[in-house]
């Protein structure tokens, strides 16, 4: 079984074989302002089941840890740490092909969680922009 994604722009594109390691939710201060985002999604393969086509920029966030991102369109895409993570990619599972189809099976890092984040699923909603709704 073979899992696909790419970057907005499509300059960046990879392939996962196989089950991934793991998937989870990140709420960490690290990943919330390198994504603009309130929590990321992170799905994990070992490295050498990750194929990438094109060339990410890399990003050293930490000591340890590296954030590749599209040069093109600025997509966030994998993040590394040989330390923590050896021999793992983490992708951002938002960039999946079909993210639906593997939903995550944890949260991460929730000592820096947004306090709001808990009543996310509380708030109105709307199918489309508010007003647009058809």
């Amino acid at each position: 079984m073979a899992t696909t994604g790419r970057c907005h722009c499509g300059a960046v594109s990879y392939t996962a074989e196989g089950p991934p390691e793991h998937h989870a939710l990140c709420h960490c201060d690290d990943c919330r302002r390198w994504s603009g985002a309130p929590a990321v999604g992170w799905i994990a393969w070992k490295q050498d089941r990750v194929t990438v086509a094109g060339e990410p920029a890399t990003y050293r966030s930490s000591t340890h840890g590296e954030r590749d991102f599209c040069a093109a369109c600025g997509t966030g895409l994998f993040y590394r740490n040989a330390e923590a993570l050896p021999g793992i990619i983490d992708i951002q599972s938002g960039t999946l092909d079909d993210p639906a189809a593997q939903p995550p099976g944890a949260q991460i890092m929730v000592k820096d969680r947004l306090p709001w984040t808990r009543e996310m699923t509380d708030l109105p909603e709307f199918r489309t922009y508010p007003g647009m709704d058809g």
